[in-house]
Parts: structure tokens; sequence; C-alpha cells
């Protein structure tokens, strides 16, 4: 690698960087705005398992500091649910060099779409995935045994399934812009449906517990979202059609006026 292909690297390092600690510090930021209210943040994230669990039992802590360490950790979840429109910000800003500058303007978009279906992701899990996961582990309870979850394991398991559900609800935004800079099309996309939908339920069984309701809960809107993605790439597609026919045809008004002639 020679130092004119190092230099444009080197460059798109620092500018990682220069996003990465902004990002960092509006979470640093978030979190201590939030830490003033984690024990009401956790009683929050508890409350599904909470609601299934036989009356007067609770979540278990076994080490000392667990609690302590489990309020930072909800309040650094809080404050980046807080903040993730200024994450989702500085995420557009880092690619926005390599568009062209009538893409730039989709900013305000991208931030708006991406917040509201990560949020709306997360939202998801907890209210209609939690309540129905939760009874079913719960279930297993009886005369023999008895459910004890601790906070830790609790907290593991929840945090990794909102943040699966928020993640994987960002399908429509990826293959808006996927499609805007001519990856994939609506015809591509409709081919390959039935690879995508084995793909939503792989993708499920990894993501979430083993077990088959809570796995066709994240498949289902993962299969929605893609056909609602076949709808906005066909928005996109047909966009990025139109400016390229209006380029050409600048082009051509151009060689006309220079020529004289009209050019076929």
């Amino acid at each position: 690698m020679d130092s004119e292909d190092k230099q444009p690297f080197i460059s798109h390092l620092e500018e990682l960087r220069k996003r990465l600690i902004a990002s960092a510090i509006a979470v640093g930021i978030g979190f201590a705005a939030s830490y003033a209210f984690a024990e009401k943040l956790f009683g929050l994230l508890v409350a599904p398992l909470q609601a299934v669990m036989p009356e007067g039992d609770h979540l278990i802590f076994t080490d000392l500091p667990e609690m302590f360490f489990t309020y930072l950790k909800v309040s650094l979840l809080a404050g980046i649910m807080l903040v993730a429109p200024y994450i989702f910000y500085q995420l557009w800003m880092f690619i926005a060099p390599g568009l062209y500058k009538k893409e730039k303007k989709y900013v305000i978009p991208f931030v708006v779409a991406s917040t509201l279906l990560f949020v709306g992701g997360s939202l998801f899990g907890y209210f209609v995935v939690f309540p129905f996961g939760f009874k079913f582990f719960v279930g297993f309870s009886n005369e023999y045994v008895k459910a004890l979850p601790s906070v830790k394991q609790y907290f593991s398991f929840a945090i990794k399934l909102l943040f699966a559900f928020g993640v994987v609800f960002e399908l429509p935004v990826v293959i808006f812009f996927l499609a805007k800079m001519g990856v994939v099309t609506p015809q591509l996309l409709r081919k390959k449906r039935k690879y995508a939908i084995l793909m939503t339920f792989v993708l499920a069984a990894i993501l979430t517990p083993p077990d088959v309701v809570t796995q066709c809960m994240m498949a289902g809107p993962l299969i929605i979202l893609y056909e609602v993605g076949i709808l906005v790439a066909q928005i996109a597609w047909k966009s990025r059609e139109k400016k390229k026919k209006d380029a050409e045809d600048d082009e051509e008004t151009d060689e006309v006026d220079e020529s004289g002639e009209i050019i076929k």
C-alpha cells in the first residue's frame, strides 16, 4: 500500500474516531441523566417477568456488588436509548462523505426512521415478546422445582432480546439505502423472498431463546419488515432511475446546445 492509498484510509479512521468520541460523550451524558432514575428503570425492565412470577417471588442476587453494577448497566442502556437519534446522526455523518450531494439530504429521514424502528423494535420485544416468553419459561415451575432467576442472568437475557429486536427492525432502512445505491432491486428481493424467509427463521433461532413461540414472534415481524422493505426499495429504485434519466437528458441537452443540432 503506497502513501496515496494510506492517506484516505487514515482519514477514514480519523473520521470514525471523531464520530465514536462524539457518540461516547453523548452516551455519557445520557447515562448521567438516567442514573438518577436507575431503580425505577430497573423496575420497569423486570416488570414483564415479575408479572408472570408467582405472588411473593422476586429476582435474587448472589454477589454483593451485583445490584450496583446492574443499576449502572440499566442507566447505560437508558442513556443509549435516550441519545439514539444523535448516535444515528453521527453514523450518517460518517457515511455521508461517500454519498452524492442529492443523497445527503436524507439525513433527517434516516435519523428519524432509524430511531423509530430501533426503539419500536425494542418496545415490541418488551410489550409483546417478553410476556409470552417469560410465561413460557416460568411455566416449568412445579412442586419439585421453582424458578429463582438472578438479576445478572435476567439482565443479560433481557438486554440481548431488546437489542436484537431493535437491530432487526432496522431492515427497511438498510434495504432502502441498498436500493438507492443500486446494490439490490425490488425484483431481486421478490425473487429471493423464499430464501429471505428461511434466513429470518435461522436468525430468529440464533437471537432468541430456544422456544418456538419466541422465535416465531421475531421471525413474523421480520417477514413483514422484509415485505415493507420491498415496497421501500421500489420507491428508492424509481427515484434512482428517474434521477439517472434526468441526468442523461441533461447531458443530451448540453450536447445539442454545443453543436447546434440534435444528436440522436
